[in-house]
C-alpha cells in the first residue's frame, strides 16, 4: 500500500512524501507499530521513484532529488525514447535500494560511526564542494552556470534568520516571510517555464514528442552502458545517504557530476542530450541514499531529512524510542523494516514495469489538451503545501523566470541546488564559528574539512582547466603577434638604412 501511494505521489507534481506523511499520520496511529513504519517507509522510497515519472515525461521533477533526472531523462523522451528511460530509472532504483538495504543490515554501526565525524565545518566543506560540483552540471557557458548557483543561494536568504528572528528579503510580505517554497522554484521554472517557452513558438515550430517509440525496453548497449553508472551511482548515495541534510540530493547531484567526467564512448550521446547514463546514475544514487537515510535515525535516533523527522513522530505516536536501543529492545522493528525494503523495492519493479506503456501514451495526448493538465496538476500541488493562493502567483512568476533562462540558455539545475543548499550552508556556516569563536581557520584545521575544501579546489580547477587553457593560448598568440609585428618594423628600417637617399625619406 505504501509503495503504490508513494509512487502515485511522486508522480503528481508538487505533492512529495513528507506532505503526503505528514496527512497520513495520523491513519497510521489505529495500525501495528511495524505495519504503521513499512506503511510510511514504502511511501517515501515510492515516491522516490514515483518523482523520476513526471521528470522523464515532463520535465517536472517530483522531488528535489529527480532535479538531475530531467537533464538527459526529458531529452530521451523528445527523441522517443521515454521508455528506456522509465526503464532505466526504475532498474536502477531496484538495484540501489537493494544495495542500500544490504548495507543498512549489515554496515549501520561503521556508517553512523562516519556520520559521527561530520560536524559544523565538515557539513560546511561538504556543501561547498557540492556547489562547485553543481558548476560541471552547466552544459553551456560555465560564467552562466557560476550565476545560476549565486543567484539560488541569494533566493535561499529569503526568509526569517534562524539567529536573529528578523525577516530577510521579505519586502514586508507576510507570505514570504517563511522563505520560497522548493515545490514553488520547481514547478514555476521546469514546468510553467517549458510551457511557456512552447506556447511562445509558432503551431508549425512547436515541439510535439514523436508519435513514433523505438521500443519500450532498453536495448543491450543501453544495459551495456547503464551498469556501470547504476553501481557508481549506488556506492555514492549509499555513503551520502547517511548524512543527515539533503544527503540524497547531493548523491543524486555528485553521480551527475561524476558521470559528466568520464570520457564518452566514440558515438555516444553526450549527457544533457539524452544519455541514459544522466537517468541511471543520479536514480540509483537517490534511492540508495533513501535507504541509507534510515541508518542514524534506527541506530541514534537522529533523523537525517524532514521524512525521518516524521518517522521520529510515527514511532513516538507508538511509544517506540528511536535510538540505540531499537535493535535490542524492538528487533522485530528494526528487521521487519529490513525486510519489508525487499519486499517494497520488488513491488516498485514489478508494478512500474508493466505501467512504462501507460506512462508513455500520456505523451501521445495533443499538447493543447496536455499543457492546461500539467498546469492545473502543478497548481493543485503548489497550493497544498501551504493552502494559500500566493504560492500560485509565485510560481507563475517562476514561469516567467524560467522562460526567460530558456532564452538566455542558462542551465536550471544548478540554480536548484544552490537553493536547496543555501540555508543548510549559511547554518552549517554561522554553528562552525559560533563553536570556534569566530576563527575561521576552524574550515582548515580540521582534517576532515580541510580535505573536503581541497578536493572542492582541484575540481574547481579541473572544471577551470580549459578556461585556463584558452587564456595561455591567448596569450601566446598575441605575443607571437607581437613579436612578428617588430619583425616586420626592424625589417621595414633595415630597408630605409640601405637606401641611398636615407636622409631625404627620413625627413
Amino acid at each position: 500500500g505504501g509503495v503504490i501511494l508513494g509512487t502515485l505521489i511522486g508522480v503528481l507534481p508538487g505533492i512529495g512524501p513528507v506532505a503526503t506523511i505528514a496527512m497520513l499520520l495520523p491513519v497510521t496511529s489505529t495500525l501495528p507499530p511495524v505495519s504503521a513504519l513499512i506503511m510510511l517507509a514504502g511511501i517515501y522510497y515510492g515516491a522516490q521513484y514515483g518523482g523520476s515519472t513526471s521528470a522523464i515525461l515532463v520535465n517536472l521533477p517530483g522531488e528535489s532529488s529527480s532535479v538531475v533526472t530531467t537533464l538527459d531523462g526529458y531529452q530521451m523522451a523528445r527523441k522517443g525514447r521515454a521508455g528506456p528511460a522509465l526503464a532505466a530509472a526504475g532498474l536502477g532504483s531496484f538495484f540501489a535500494g537493494c544495495v542500500g538495504t544490504l548495507i543498512l543490515a549489515a554496515f549501520a554501526p561503521p556508517l553512523t560511526e562516519l556520520a559521527f565525524k561530520f560536524g559544523p565545518a565538515e557539513y560546511f566543506s561538504l556543501m561547498i564542494l557540492g556547489l562547485i560540483g553543481a558548476v560541471v552540471l552547466a552544459s553551456g557557458s560555465l560564467l552562466k552556470a557560476i550565476a545560476m548557483i549565486v543567484l539560488g543561494l541569494l533566493m535561499g536568504l529569503i526568509g526569517t534568520d534562524v539567529n536573529s528572528g528578523v525577516a530577510r528579503f521579505s519586502f514586508d510580505i507576510p507570505e514570504l516571510t517563511d522563505g520560497v517554497g522548493f515545490v514553488v522554484v520547481a514547478m514555476g521554472v521546469f514546468g510553467y517555464g517549458e510551457i511557456i517557452a512552447n506556447l511562445a513558438k509558432n503551431d508549425s515550430d512547436r515541439e510535439v514528442f514523436t508519435a513514433r517509440w523505438e521500443g519500450l525496453m532498453p536495448t543491450r548497449e543501453d544495459i551495456r552502458a547503464m551498469m556501470p553508472a547504476v553501481l557508481r551511482g549506488t556506492a555514492l548515495g549509499s555513503v551520502l545517504g547517511v548524512l543527515p541534510g539533503g544527503g540524497a540530493v547531493l548523491a543524486a547531484f555528485a553521480s551527475y557530476t561524476i558521470e559528466k567526467k568520464i570520457r564518452l564512448k566514440p558515438g555516444e550521446t553526450p549527457l544533457g542530450q539524452g544519455n541514459i547514463r544522466g537517468v541511471a546514475a543520479p536514480e540509483s544514487a537517490n534511492n540508495a541514499g533513501a535507504q541509507t537515510s534510515f541508518i542514524p535515525l534506527l541506530t541514534l535516533g537522529i533523523p537525517p531529512n524532514a521524512v525521518m523527522a516524521l518517522m521520529v513522530g510515527a514511532m513516538t505516536i507508538h511509544n517506540i524510542q528511536p535510538g540505540p536501543q531499537v535493535m535490542t529492545v524492538n528487533p522485530e522493528l528494526f528487521w521487519g523494516l529490513i525486510v519489508s525494503m525487499w519486499i517494497g523495492n520488488l513491488m516498485l519493479i514489478v508494478l512500474n514495469l508493466p505501467l512504462i506503456g501507460i506512462w508513455v501514451r500520456l505523451l501521445s495526448v495533443p499538447y493543447h489538451y496536455l499543457f492546461p493538465s500539467i498546469v492545473l496538476f502543478c497548481a493543485i500541488g503548489v497550493y497544498t503545501v501551504n493552502n494559500t493562493t500566493f504560492d500560485i502567483w509565485l510560481v507563475a512568476l517562476f514561469g516567467l523566470a524560467g522562460y526567460v533562462f530558456t532564452k538566455l540558455e542558462c542551465e536550471p539545475a544548478p540554480l536548484l541546488l544552490g537553493f536547496i543548499l543555501g540555508p543548510m550552508l549559511e547554518e552549517y556556516l554561522k554553528r562552525a564559528l559560533k563553536l570556534a569563536r569566530g576563527d575561521w581557520s576552524v574550515f582548515l584545521t580540521r582534517p576532515l574539512s580541510a580535505a573536503l575544501l581541497a578536493l572542492g579546489l582541484l575540481l574547481l580547477l579541473l572544471v577551470l582547466l580549459l578556461a585556463i587553457q584558452l587564456l595561455v593560448l591567448l596569450v601566446l598568440l598575441m605575443v607571437q603577434l607581437q613579436i612578428t609585428t617588430q619583425n616586420h618594423y626592424w625589417e621595414q628600417l633595415r630597408d630605409l638604412l640601405t637606401k641611398e637617399n636615407f636622409l631625404l625619406t627620413m625627413s
